[in-house]
């Protein structure tokens, strides 16, 4: 069979199927099909993919990391079909409220700048932007798009990425002047280290020490809630932060800010993603076109 044969809308459905129904015989009944003919489906799939995506040896459907990727990106692929669907059949432009939900650091040093442009291609669109760094419900804030850092816990949520940062620890100018700079991972602990108030995914800083990756612990003298305050204090010369790059980088190259202990960076990236609602339908064009811009114009 050639490429142009293969139904890969066709596939994914059936897969979607049997991931949301729980088995085979489940979503036979819902495509139509006969529970044999949908397990040599998703055999072909696997072997055209080169990957397992189920594993087939427990009484309970079970997905590999593969399998979940798969079943991800399938959810967000079928959910563009219908959408591009929809509007081509309706007309339907993007119009409307849009609610965003994001951290402080985020919000105004990489979404800001975008917005101008973004309300310029989609002027019937008005933005509500609350900034806060704690996880909040979508449903409940009644949010449409959240954009988070950091790993992704399971939920009803789905995910589109939008890149990623680096981490930096930097200090004022003043403050180096007052308590020296740090040479060594050792050195920390004599200095004044601002720590978030909330719990972390990575609790402390990861840094290469003799060739080997150590978690530095802070017990900090100042906390925080969210990265741009942590920012400011930086800034005031309160202490060493650890923050993304792209929320530094001005201040950076204006002096205001000082790289420390670079040569222990061992280069962790922070994963960001905009997070909205999955629940089967397709989105509204307003967060569609919102998703789209974002992921193509966000640059770390």
């Amino acid at each position: 069979m050639g490429r142009q044969d293969i139904n890969r809308s066709g596939e994914m459905e059936v897969f979607v199927s049997v991931v949301e129904r729980g088995g085979f015989s489940a979503a036979a009944t819902v495509r139509r099909m006969t529970p044999s003919a949908v397990s040599k489906l998703v055999a072909r799939l696997e072997t055209r993919l080169g990957a397992r995506l189920v594993n087939r040896s427990t009484r309970r459907l079970q997905l590999t990391p593969e399998g979940c990727a798969f079943y991800e990106r399938s959810i967000a692929i079928l959910a563009d079909i219908t959408e591009a669907e929809h509007q081509a059949s309706t007309g339907e432009q993007a119009s409307g409220r849009i609610r965003i939900n994001t951290s402080g650091s985020f919000g105004n040093h990489l979404l800001a700048p975008l917005v101008p442009a973004f309300m310029a291609l989609h002027p019937a669109v008005t933005l509500d932007i609350s900034h806060t760094d704690r996880i909040v419900d979508l449903m409940e804030e009644r949010a449409d798009v959240a954009i988070r850092a950091g790993p992704l816990k399971n939920s009803s949520l789905i995910a589109r990425k939008l890149g990623a940062t680096g981490k930096i620890i930097v200090a004022s100018p003043d403050y180096l002047s007052r308590h020296g700079k740090p040479r060594t991972t050792a050195d920390l602990r004599r200095h004044c280290r601002i720590g978030f108030s909330y719990a972390r995914a990575i609790e402390g800083w990861p840094l290469r020490d003799d060739g080997e990756t150590v978690m530095i612990p802070i017990t900090p003298g100042v906390q925080v809630g969210d990265g741009e305050a942590m920012r400011h204090l930086a800034l005031s010369g309160a202490g060493l932060a650890r923050l993304a790059t792209f929320a530094v980088r001005a201040d950076i190259d204006a002096g205001r800010l000082v790289p420390v202990l670079e040569e222990a960076n061992p280069g962790d990236l922070e994963e960001f993603y905009a997070l909205y609602v999955g629940q089967g339908g397709p989105l509204p064009a307003r967060v569609r076109a919102l998703l789209d811009f974002l992921v193509s114009h966000v640059h770390f």
